[in-house]
């Protein structure tokens, strides 16, 4: 039997001091670019650019439990040696974090953050493209998990790198 009695229950469904809480309090664009350098010359090409996708990740603690994830694209349009057009967005949240295990945290942020970031990204990506005069490039879902893990052998490998050199 338990100890707690539904009248024990915090009231108005708030959650106790140290209950886990994890929650998107905003999502924004932080930044936002679109090149289009040859135009309208490039409206004219026949041929089918090259696409190049670029993506990185970035978190910083902004305050207590308050955590600013930032996941960014970078699409480039080549075709031969003259770029098409170079789309740059980050896509931003504000994520709330509370008592959370630290053994947990990393990959929190790392994983969560971007997966829930992720499909602004891509039609912001999309829509800016299609503005541009283009077809839009539509980017491919991406397993954030598998991503983070592969950061983290790159970054222990360069550690481990750094260890045997000294």
């Amino acid at each position: 039997m338990s100890d707690t009695t539904p009248a024990q229950q915090p009231e108005n469904g708030a959650q106790p001091d140290n209950a886990a809480l994890f929650s998107l309090e905003k999502v924004y664009i932080k930044d936002f670019s679109v090149e289009n350098p040859n135009a309208p010359d490039s409206f004219l090409e026949q041929a089918p650019p090259q696409i190049e996708v670029q993506l990185m990740n970035q978190a910083k603690n902004v305050a207590e439990g308050i955590f600013e994830s930032v996941l960014t694209a970078t699409v480039t349009a080549r075709l031969g040696d003259k770029v098409i057009f170079l789309v740059e967005v980050a896509q931003a949240g504000v994520f709330q974090v509370r008592n959370i295990p630290e053994e947990i945290m990393n990959p929190l942020i790392g994983i969560q953050c971007p997966t829930i970031l992720f499909p602004y990204l891509r039609e912001a990506v999309s829509d800016a493209i299609q503005r541009a005069g283009y077809t839009p490039v539509y980017l491919s879902p991406i397993n954030f998990e598998a991503w983070y893990a592969e950061q983290q052998q790159r970054e222990q490998a360069q550690g481990e790198g750094t260890t045997s050199a000294a």
